[in-house]
């Protein structure tokens, strides 16, 4: 039997794919769009349209405006009357709080209902540290935050309390974009570099069941990280570095 004989007897079985429902298409769109942002695609000053949006994706304008509702609530966008929906801009140092609070919700990572991690899970960390290794070899800022993103999700997979992990995810997206704002003035290698050795340490703690170490390594990796930015939050990107501690 062919693969095209079984993807037939599979849908026979099954029946026809179910359409995507109203909710899952308002989902994807509102990823779509989050990440666009996150990536500067959009960058800050973009103007979005809900003609144009709509248009794009097949729909009305009516689930447009909700995802766009949805991300002015998570300080992705601002509504502005009279020229419709900008792309806000942030520094590091709006985001100080920000940071601190996912310092200490990272530790929850290994307190709250932990899920053990199988096989093809352990696996998948080791992917993205290869692709680390991949991409440190031709450093690119979009490769370096698409492949921080995947690691994340990771992460969240950890834990079973679904309340963290939306918390979680709403803050990591609201810094995910100053990451790569500031990268010419941090260092591409340097990121790369410090990145791959989270991913590593935290595959080693995974790999015996440490769920308490992964929430400690993973603070002090986001610490560490907040203290590169505010060190360099205000090189031109030509002026030499400071020493590192």
């Amino acid at each position: 039997m062919t693969r095209n004989d079984d993807a037939v007897t599979e849908q026979v079985m099954t029946g026809p794919a179910r359409p995507p429902s109203a909710r899952e298409r308002s989902e994807r769109i509102y990823k779509i769009l989050r990440d666009r942002i996150c990536l500067l695609d959009y960058p800050p000053g973009s103007h979005l349209s809900e003609e144009e949006l709509a248009q794009e994706f097949e729909v009305s304008r009516t689930p447009v405006r909700r995802v766009l509702a949805r991300l002015e609530s998570e300080g992705l966008v601002q509504s502005v009357h009279g020229v419709g929906t900008i792309v806000t801009d942030v520094d590091i140092e709006e985001l100080e709080q920000v940071y601190h609070l996912r310092m200490e919700l990272a530790e929850l990572i290994g307190k709250l209902s932990p899920i053990p991690r199988t096989a093809a899970d352990l696996d998948r960390i080791r992917a993205l540290m290869e692709r680390c290794d991949a991409d440190i070899l031709s450093p690119d800022q979009r490769a370096f935050l698409r492949l921080n993103m995947d690691f994340f999700y990771e992460l969240s997979a950890m834990t079973g309390n679904q309340p963290l992990r939306d918390i979680s995810e709403r803050l990591y997206i609201q810094v995910a974009r100053v990451v790569l704002k500031m990268m010419p003035r941090l260092g591409l290698v340097e990121e790369f570099t410090a990145f791959r050795r989270e991913i590593e340490e935290v595959l080693a703690a995974a790999e015996i069941g440490d769920w308490a170490s992964i929430g400690h390594i993973r603070r002090a990796h986001i610490s560490m990280s907040f203290r590169r930015m505010m060190l360099h939050r205000n090189d031109d990107g030509e002026a030499s570095r400071a020493p590192k501690a």
